[in-house]
């Protein structure tokens, strides 16, 4: 296609964005595709544009809890794959967790994300009581929203999370082919695993999904998970560039660019221009989110308390301890784009509309 007539499908694309108007997988794939600075350009502009009619200058921020590293699963590209012998295996204990939870309440987060890997004592044996009552008092004693991001669980878990108020059930297919999905998640199921979502927001939950950039899948994969999310009816819809890690079979796979990880989000605001769609620090710590901003990202994702041991997902360390991975140390990178750290009452009044 010559120059001149990508311009123009881009402008009668970006022009329908503009209007809430559905795309299509073709659509979505030009966006994803651009070259041109220009072009690129035009992408973030109307993505901001959307984010900004539909959230105002305002942005969220969400506390992370990595609460269990250890994992039955042998994902390919997971830094805390069952058979790494790398990453730090820990499980913290339910005082802590409580506190670290007050720690980041107080820090100004708007939620927290409860996540663990998929325990074998807790996932094989079906001991789920302790993470349920978990959440449960984060929601109740420290009183702030709670997400839990505890992988593959059974129906039960999922009814009970959603009795005890847990607002939140985040699982992510990180990738919505599921020839792509069976290399990646090893021996897991791919219906399965977009079930649970489907269940959780059946019980009344908001949920996340999510797409991982850089693991082998296309421009056309892409393009599809953004329109896939929007099938399911995500609440908040992820893209996150892959990071190598060491000890896996991934370790010298090259990671994307900040560039793709910028298309993505623009893209994903483009489909999806009222939902929630992450900056996480996981992945370029605090020196990315800026980009990610500037693509129509609105939550500060995987904010974590310095000082506590806790790890992240992707990036284990990056700026952790540092304490640049906290709202205080991100702040100024928000403000200098003309945005702001909304109120929990802002926060509290959205997940409120979504769910009627």
């Amino acid at each position: 296609m010559h120059s001149s007539s990508v311009e123009t499908k881009l402008s009668d694309i970006l022009e329908r964005a503009l209007s809430e108007q559905p795309l299509s997988q073709k659509d979505v794939e030009l966006v994803l595709s651009v070259k041109n600075v220009d072009d690129i350009l035009s992408v973030l502009d109307v993505a901001r544009e959307l984010r900004e009619r539909h959230f105002g200058k305002e942005i969220f921020a969400y506390g992370f809890v990595y609460y269990d590293t250890m994992c039955r699963n042998d994902c390919l590209f997971c830094y805390y794959r069952k058979s790494n012998k790398k990453p730090p295996r820990y499980k913290k204990d339910f005082e802590e967790v409580i506190e670290l939870s007050h720690l980041l309440k107080k820090s100004g987060v708007h939620l927290i994300d409860l996540t663990l890997g998929e325990d074998p004592a807790i996932h094989n044996k079906e001991k789920f009581e302790e993470v349920i009552s978990l959440a449960s008092t984060i929601k109740t004693d420290v009183d702030i929203p709670v997400m839990v991001s505890p992988g593959v669980v059974p129906e039960w878990v999922i009814k009970k999370f959603a009795e005890e108020g847990i607002d939140w059930y985040a699982c992510y297919q990180e990738t919505h082919n599921p020839v792509l999905f069976s290399k990646l998640r090893i021996k897991q199921d791919y219906d399965t695993r977009l079930n649970v979502k489907l269940k959780a927001k059946e019980y009344g939950m908001l949920i996340e999904d999510g797409m991982l950039l850089g693991v082998g899948e296309s421009i056309s994969d892409r393009a599809h998970s953004i329109l896939e999310m929007k099938r399911i009816g995500v609440n908040q819809a992820r893209s996150m560039c892959f990071v190598p890690q060491e000890g896996t079979p991934m370790e010298h796979v090259p990671p994307p660019s900040v560039l793709e990880q910028m298309l993505a989000i623009a893209a994903t605001r483009l489909v999806h221009p009222d939902r929630l769609i992450p900056a996480s620090l996981d992945v370029f710590g605090v020196n990315g989110l800026q980009p990610m901003l500037l693509s129509g990202a609105n939550v500060v994702t995987s904010l974590v308390y310095p000082e506590t041991g806790l790890a992240g997902v992707a990036n284990a360390t990056l700026d952790v301890e540092e304490g640049r991975r906290t709202l205080e140390g991100i702040s100024h990178y928000i403000h200098e784009l003309g945005l702001k750290i909304a109120t929990q009452k802002s926060y509290d009044r959205w997940m409120k509309k979504e769910r009627e």
